[in-house]
């Protein structure tokens, strides 16, 4: 299995990688030291299998996933919570709780072993999961690089066939991302979708109006105009208070 080590902690992916030099099955094509670095290993070897470490500078470990459209085999390298290890179990992932251990990798890595060889897929896609402070911002890819967007400077997202437009003042970027994702993480008071295909960050709303017979719809301060369903405008009404 080709396998890449992705930790900002120089001694964590040392002790790693001298634990799986028992392993024969796997091969370490690269050691990364952030989430931008493990981007573009993944990228340029698309391996079998990452270790991921979640808290690490620039981007998360789940930011970095969000931006993988068919991510590999994670098992996660964590000194996090009980939060996330709970979460961890649920989802039918895995993790290596640091200090790192012989006994528990091997089982991690048999997991690992039983999905590819069966051809089962682990029960919630890993992309799904977030830390508490990616609550207030959005990371997409802009080309080869990669954005940190701050919630306030969304105006809106949009539907896109499997992805979604998340649009600010000067541009718009496509996510692999669902809209029901948004929709459950975003801030409820500050995000509402409006329509199957929009929603809209409230604070760069202009006006509400009628745009047909019981139909409405939004202007946005730059004068874009979305289309408000019925079930979008109830909501919209509770968190604006009109």
């Amino acid at each position: 299995m080709k396998t890449i080590l992705i930790d900002d902690e120089p001694l964590a992916r040392s002790l790693l990688a001298e634990l799986l030099e028992d392993e024969k099955d796997i091969e370490i094509v690269a050691s990364c030291n952030d989430g931008f670095e493990g981007l573009k290993a993944i990228q340029e070897h698309q391996p079998d299998l990452i270790f991921l470490d979640i808290q690490m500078p620039k981007i998360t470990g789940f930011e970095l996933l969000e931006l993988l459209e068919n991510p590999p085999k994670v098992i996660f390298t964590t000194a996090y919570d009980e939060y996330a290890l709970k979460a961890f179990e649920v989802n039918a992932l895995d993790y290596l709780l640091k200090p790192l251990s012989t006994e528990r990798l091997k089982k991690a890595l048999d997991k690992v072993r039983n999905q590819i060889t069966g051809g089962t897929e682990t029960a919630t896609d890993v992309r799904q999961l977030q830390l508490p402070e990616q609550s207030q911002r959005i990371v997409v890819k802009d080309g080869g690089h990669i954005k940190i967007i701050p919630l306030p400077d969304v105006m809106y997202i949009e539907a896109a066939d499997d992805y979604v437009k998340v649009t600010t003042a000067d541009k718009y970027f496509l996510k692999h991302q669902r809209m029901a994702h948004f929709e459950a993480q975003l801030p409820s008071h500050q995000f509402v979708r409006v329509h199957r295909s929009y929603i809209v960050n409230v604070q760069h709303i202009h006006k509400v109006e009628l745009y047909e017979k019981e139909s409405y719809c939004v202007i946005l301060r730059n004068n874009v105009k979305i289309p408000v369903s019925r079930t979008g405008y109830a909501k919209l009404k509770a968190v604006l208070g009109i």
